[in-house]
């Protein structure tokens, strides 16, 4: 983008610069013939004095307007009017999943008759719902007593689904204490070669202990997190022994050790503008925002009409004076 700007800028230069040489040879020849040409006052209307600056000016424009069209791509839409994204350049949603035993445990929802999972499906169901994936490639972590990547850059979100609601993957770890941290390590190592900026961190757990320090240090390339958690967190339910429920505020040290938000996700859907929040990208806003590429085809338009009314403004309004017979 800098090499465009940069060309485009030398060639509205130099077009400036030999149309001002090209208008000081004709304001010399004009200035030969100023009484054949205006009368006897040998002098043009005043605005005329304009009409040089004007179309060297159009002419810089029209010249950097077409360099940057040259190349800049052009925007794609698809059949419903949207723009299409590069596929070599995609966004990511890295979905961070807690697959303990205890997210078997049915005590989520609002009438808590399901299981943590359950709810954890849902919630990514409605969170999808909201965001354009077709856009978007899905990547999943597993984690217990350490991480699994179980996808990576899916746009199929039946695998997500089927991850979800079907797996039985705490069988895949050895029984022990949950590691959220290793959940995070494992993301930020499959996170580590995208581009900046682009990955989008959603984590679902009902909560453990963390220590102090030790906490993964998250790759350039996520830009927002977002911490959910699910089951009760009040009553909880009994679990190997001890009572197992949402940890509220071990989360919410989580998602403020991260620089991202917590919601309590066992009730209520993530909101409309928390998920706009957490998903939004660089160019969301590009059917209504001004790039370089529209303010090239407004220098197009602006010089292409100016150069086109000049003669016809200079024929008719250049001069008062009017030789031959009067009607």
């Amino acid at each position: 983008m800098v090499i465009d700007l940069a060309t485009a800028a030398w060639a509205a230069t130099g077009a400036f610069a030999i149309a001002g040489a090209a208008e000081w040879l004709h304001a010399r020849r004009v200035r030969r013939m100023a009484h054949l040409a205006f009368g006897p006052e040998g002098a043009p209307a005043a605005w005329t004095r304009a009409a040089p600056i004007l179309r060297c000016l159009s002419l810089a424009a029209l010249a950097f307007g077409l360099v940057v069209l040259l190349f800049v791509p052009p925007r794609a839409f698809d059949a419903e009017g949207e723009v299409q994204r590069d596929d070599s350049d995609p966004q990511h949603v890295l979905l961070v999943l807690d697959v303990s035993p205890s997210m078997k445990l049915k005590d989520a929802g609002p009438n808590r008759d399901k299981s943590r999972t359950a709810r954890a499906r849902e919630i990514m169901e409605s969170f999808f719902d909201r965001v354009p994936l077709k856009d978007w490639r899905v990547s999943v972590v597993a984690f217990y007593t350490g991480a699994i990547p179980v996808v990576e850059d899916t746009r199929d979100f039946e695998v997500v689904r089927n991850i979800l609601g079907d797996l039985p993957m705490n069988y895949a770890f050895q029984s022990g204490k949950t590691e959220l941290f290793a959940g995070l390590k494992g993301a930020a190592e499959m996170a580590e070669k995208w581009k900046r900026d682009s990955a989008t961190l959603v984590i679902i757990s009902d909560g453990d202990t963390v220590p102090a320090s030790g906490m993964p240090r998250l790759p350039a390339s996520v830009r927002s997190v977002l911490v959910v958690g699910v089951g009760d967190s009040k009553t909880g339910s009994f679990i190997d022994g001890r009572n197992s429920r949402q940890d509220v505020s071990t989360l919410r040290q989580v998602a403020t050790r991260l620089g991202g938000t917590f919601f309590d996700g066992n009730e209520k859907h993530l909101p409309s503008a928390l998920v706009a929040e957490a998903a939004w990208r660089e160019g969301d806003d590009d059917l209504i925002a001004w790039g370089l590429r529209e303010f090239a085809l407004l220098a197009v338009a602006a010089g292409a009409t100016m150069l086109a009314l000049l003669p016809l403004l200079l024929a008719r309004l250049g001069t008062r004076w009017r030789p031959g017979p009067r009607a």
